[in-house]
């Protein structure tokens, strides 16, 4: 199942190995509520990742608590009680503080909501898997919380932004493009249902990683992947970033088979900002989009120096 597998994920962010990491969906859709919504002055909201802190600043939504987060978090937010980290919310002290409702990202459904049920506290996990289900979710707690009108602001910038972008691109080559996340010890490939897969998607190329299924990272092996033949290739990194780092500049250099991949011998391997291409969809996705753009367009980013490893 998709979040005891993406619990695996972090685990091996923390050292510890792993064989083989597959990662499925929940639901797509930020529907899974429960919970009526009370009166305006009755309403108590806990946001639970640094992600929803900032789609519930910029739908003007005051919150009782918030996560503990080591990210940039909104002003107005930042003398709240801290209640846990978005992997591992402190249950307790929420049911302490009576929430009308807990946001959270969807990913960790599966493995946060029973605790949720059993205490019978009201949640919304949002849809974070691309910017499109994002905007989907600001919509639908802009409908849930009476602030329609902010929601459908940023939901015309989003399409204002996007449709800037794909003209920018209009009649360019469709670039396949091959992505891996790195964690320390091992690397996975994004599928297009992950976030920072599905950016690839977003900017007009196609990702080498396809599958039938709603996974959103696999483990393939390297003679598998030579085979697309990607043009590019994208690294970001997930949990401890340089520990991660220094591992792709391990494989980049004892792993001979990458000196086969037709983008390694043109130098088409690029390091990705991991701020920018990580788990979850944030605000910072133009900029995200514009980096793709410098890559895979403009050919003016700057490429991963392999002889670095």
């Amino acid at each position: 199942m998709k979040n005891k597998i993406f619990g695996k994920l972090f685990t091996l962010c923390l050292g510890v190995m792993m064989s083989v990491v597959a990662v499925a969906c929940v639901d797509q859709h930020a529907e899974n509520i429960s919970g009526e919504v009370k009166s305006s002055e009755e309403i108590r909201i806990i946001a639970t990742s640094n992600a929803t802190l900032w789609i519930c600043d910029a739908l003007d939504l005051d919150l009782a608590a918030r996560c503990a987060t080591g990210g940039d978090i909104p002003e107005r937010y930042k003398d709240l009680p801290e209640i846990g980290t978005a992997m591992s919310p402190d249950v307790e002290a929420i049911a302490l503080l009576e929430p009308t409702d807990i946001i959270g990202p969807d990913t960790l459904m599966e493995t946060i909501k029973p605790t949720y049920d059993a205490l019978d506290l009201p949640y919304t996990f949002i849809d974070l898997q691309s910017v499109e289900g994002m905007y989907d979710s600001i919509e639908l707690l802009g409908q849930k919380y009476g602030k329609e009108s902010e929601a459908a602001s940023l939901v015309e910038e989003y399409h204002q932004i996007l449709d800037e972008f794909e003209k920018g691109i209009e009649g360019k080559p469709k670039p396949t493009v091959l992505m891996l996340m790195g964690l320390p010890g091992a690397y996975i490939e994004c599928t297009p249902n992950s976030y920072c897969g599905s950016l690839i998607g977003v900017a007009g190329a196609e990702s080498v990683v396809q599958v039938d299924d709603d996974m959103n990272f696999v483990s393939w092996n390297t003679e598998e992947l030579l085979k697309l033949d990607p043009d590019y290739i994208l690294l970001t990194v997930h949990g401890l970033p340089f520990d991660a780092m220094e591992m792709f500049a391990e494989e980049f250099k004892t792993n001979d088979i990458w000196q086969h991949f037709r983008a390694v011998q043109e130098g088409h391997v690029y390091e990705l900002d991991y701020t920018l291409f990580g788990m979850s969809a944030t605000f910072e996705w133009p900029k995200a989009l514009n980096v793709l753009k410098e890559i895979l367009y403009d050919g003016t980013y700057k490429a991963y120096n392999m002889g670095a490893s």
